[in-house]
């Protein structure tokens, strides 16, 4: 779930990025425009992925040094 959740803030990191450097939205123009049913779905799961990796900066990770 971990990777799937980084897959998809990642994905949403890299659209924000075109849209930033060249008013290029990915997601809308792979599935129809922002408000098209299929682009809503991509970007209401890249936020849920957003919460969901918050949780990733307060899990307490056994690190062992060598």
């Amino acid at each position: 779930m971990d990777r799937f959740a980084l897959i998809l803030v990642i994905v949403g990191a890299l659209n924000w990025a075109l849209i930033a450097l060249f008013q290029f939205d990915l997601v809308a123009s792979l599935f129809g425009g922002q408000g098209a049913f299929l682009s809503r779905v991509v970007y209401g799961l890249v936020g849920l992925a957003g919460l969901y990796c918050i949780s990733l900066l307060f899990r307490d990770r056994n690190i062992v040094a060598e």
